[in-house]
């Protein structure tokens, strides 16, 4: 019995990511990405574009809503009393899927490297708007979704992020 090729498929446009196998999407997510758009330049908030792959899991076994910095769990667990005490705190909750680039010059090497700039899928609070793109460029998922997607793709997993239509293209072509 083979199993099925597992990737990812991130629309930016849309605002979803599709799981897909062997080239079928058999569940699709709602997220947030980059509020700047779609951009690979570090320090730019921008979502990278591009062909990339999963490099890291982390976070297996660890509670929903465990808080992370610098990929590590700080030991909190979020919920009102924490966000009070850290208003505005960007908050990497529960999993975290880092992502490499796989297109030198575009995503990977120098300034454009998706690796370097600590692109992550990854938890944030349930009350943050998904379907609207609101992070500093990392792929913003609910918890529980986030779960469900992390115990499904493993280290290598390819991830595919779309910019979606090209508005100054079409006014190109009329």
């Amino acid at each position: 019995m083979t199993h099925p090729t597992r990737s990812l498929y991130l629309d930016l446009a849309a605002q979803t990511l599709d799981l897909l196998e062997d080239g079928v999407a058999v569940r699709r997510y709602r997220v947030s990405t980059g509020v700047a758009g779609a951009g690979e330049a570090r320090g730019s908030g921008c979502t990278p574009r591009g062909l990339h792959r999963v490099r890291l899991r982390i976070g297996a076994g660890c509670p929903v809503g465990t808080v992370f910095v610098g990929r590590r769990p700080t030991g909190e667990v979020y919920g009102p009393e924490l966000e009070a005490q850290c208003p505005g705190r960007d908050w990497i909750l529960t999993r975290i899927l880092w992502l490499t680039g796989l297109e030198p010059g575009r995503n990977r090497g120098g300034d454009l490297d998706t690796l370097r700039r600590y692109i992550y899928i990854h938890g944030c609070p349930d009350h943050a708007p998904m379907g609207v793109p609101l992070s500093h460029g990392c792929v913003r998922m609910r918890n529980v979704d986030l779960i469900e997607l992390f115990d499904r793709v493993s280290n290598g997993t390819l991830v595919d992020i779309d910019p979606g239509p090209d508005p100054a293209a079409d006014d190109r072509l009329a």
